[in-house]
């Protein structure tokens, strides 16, 4: 049955991106390879590689001292609220985070006009590769440093009670035991990294400054919005998948199978980080984060309350808005952890038997790769296809809401699999053999033992993908009608009319309403008294 069903996840996965691709190409009817290979598409390649290569490496070494301060101090004034405001730049609408970075980094901002103090005239220009790198980190490390954080905080504890009594010091610690769990998670974390980068658009729009800081998915849009060249479109699409899908073979070979140590269920209590010179390491790298992602956020919020706060809750626009977007957030992160959870728990089944052939080897690779490889594929690229196959039947704007959950459920498909499957893998190790030997299957065994152990990391999900959603632009630039306003595209319309004092204010309602959804994925995290427990 669990087979069955994540087949299913998958065709339906892999049906609704091909009626998308397909439909565009036969909008014209073949491609017209003869003008992908120009000089302005070898150097946008040039530099979307570039710059997705420099924004990965900068975020993951920001990410891993903060993932380590973070597990070696599991209890700190804030720590809870410090945790939130790292999963809040991921849901954040894209526009509205680079909105608070101009506020810090740009020509008027805060840095610079502390630069001018100290009679500095040559500011630094946000514009460009720098302000590119700086806002790619801003929103993905600490995505990367959440994902290690989780399996740093998966470590038996037996292990710190063995190093503890062995006197291991902090670089054997390190070597030993926390090594190898990172390194297990830095190819997965690091193409995920590298695939936001490289697919990223608003950014480098509003950032780059102009033609010299393109990316491939700039002349996607553009073949697109402005050229309508669907072959054109699909053929850069192509280009990226081949350019990003090599990468991700070479990381899938570096990588390493997770530690799944046995435990015997005993509350985690690390014995190292007792120096001084430990709290001062851990104390910098932690302040550092908290003030390079607070910044911009309270940035947004001083603007925010210079608009009529008062006069936009009172606007009906904001509360169709506000509910349009909580339904379609909602509705995509329940599906979109749904077949995760399926998916997973399906690619574990096929290659649990130590017999397992090609075939279910095969499978299972195959479902790996499909929640990574749709972050390849545009969301406008999905819009339009599908936008030109029901064009036919009428009225668009009645499937829009159908449309713009599913794109939305796909996009946050791979960040809800880097979630549960290690939780999910590290579960299955410690208790498949025995609920097997017990009996236990079924509506019993996901009551009384796969839900208790996974309800953190679902939580933690299902906020991640209903934060994504909300802060979602792209699907519904294409299918937003009257009938149909998100937050984001009011905040969008709002900017255009250059009505930027009610922009802000409704970037203030975004910024909340993301913190409320960390809030709820992020509870479990204050509960404990010591630390986690294995």
């Amino acid at each position: 049955m669990t087979v069955v069903a994540g087949a299913l996840c998958l065709g339906a996965f892999l049906l609704f991106v091909s009626l998308a691709i397909a439909a565009l190409l036969a909008e014209t009817g073949g491609a017209n390879e003869s003008t992908l290979f120009d000089a302005y598409i070898w150097r946008v390649t040039r530099f979307t590689l570039l710059q997705a290569s420099l924004s990965t490496l900068l975020s993951v070494l920001f990410a891993i001292p903060v993932a380590r301060a973070l597990a070696r101090r599991p209890q700190f004034f804030g720590r809870i609220w410090l945790l939130r405001l790292m999963a809040l730049p991921l849901g954040l609408p894209v526009l509205v985070g680079a909105l608070g970075l101009i506020e810090i980094w740009g020509r008027q901002g805060l840095l610079n006009s502390g630069l001018r103090l100290i009679g500095l005239e040559q500011p630094v220009s946000i514009y460009g590769l720098f302000g590119i790198l700086i806002a790619h980190v801003f929103f993905n490390m600490p995505l990367a440093a959440r994902l290690f954080l989780a399996g740093l905080e998966r470590i038996p504890a037996e292990y710190w009670r063995s190093a503890a009594n062995l006197g291991m010091p902090s670089h054997a610690l390190f070597r030993f035991i926390e090594w190898p769990v990172l390194r297990g998670l830095l190819p997965g974390a690091a193409g995920l990294v590298f695939m936001l980068c490289a697919t990223s658009f608003t950014l480098v729009l509003t950032l780059g400054g102009g033609p010299a800081a393109s990316t491939i998915e700039v002349a996607i849009y553009q073949a697109l919005r402005f050229d309508f060249d669907p072959p054109r479109a699909i053929a850069l699409s192509g280009l990226q998948i081949a350019i990003t899908g090599l990468l991700l073979l070479i990381l899938s070979h570096l990588a390493t199978e997770p530690q799944q140590g046995m435990t015997g269920g005993r509350t985690v209590r690390r014995f190292d980080g007792v120096t001084s010179l430990s709290r001062l390491n851990d104390g910098v790298w932690i302040a550092l984060a908290l003030l390079f992602l607070a910044a911009p956020l309270i940035a947004v919020i001083a603007s925010g309350l210079q608009a009529d706060l008062l006069k936009l809750a009172r606007d009906q626009h904001v509360h169709r808005a506000l509910a349009t977007s909580a339904a379609i957030a909602l509705g995509s992160a329940l599906t979109s952890v749904a077949m995760a959870a399926v998916m997973i728990r399906t690619a574990s089944t096929m290659v649990a038997s130590r017999h397992a052939g090609p075939f279910a080897r095969g499978f299972a690779g195959a479902i790996g790769a499909s929640t990574s490889l749709i972050l390849l594929v545009p969301p406008v690229v999905l819009g339009a296809g599908w936008f030109l196959l029901l064009r036919p039947f009428g009225d668009v704007a009645r499937f829009a809401p159908v449309i713009v959950v599913a794109i939305n459920a796909l996009m946050a498909l791979p960040f809800v699999h880097r979630i549960l499957a290690p939780a999910m893998a590290t579960h299955a190790a410690r208790s498949g053999r025995l609920t097997a030997s017990l009996g236990i299957r079924g509506f019993h065994r996901l009551r009384w033992i796969d839900f208790p152990a996974l309800r953190r990391p679902l939580l933690m999900a299902l906020s991640f993908a209903m934060a994504l959603s909300l802060g979602d632009l792209g699907a519904v630039a294409l299918f937003g009608s009257q009938d149909m306003v998100t937050l984001p595209w009011l905040l969008y319309s709002r900017m255009g009319s250059y009505r930027t004092a009610d922009a802000a204010g409704l970037a203030l309602f975004l910024g909340l309403l993301c913190l409320i959804f960390t809030i709820l994925g992020t509870a479990e995290d204050g509960r404990r008294p010591e630390g986690r427990k294995a």
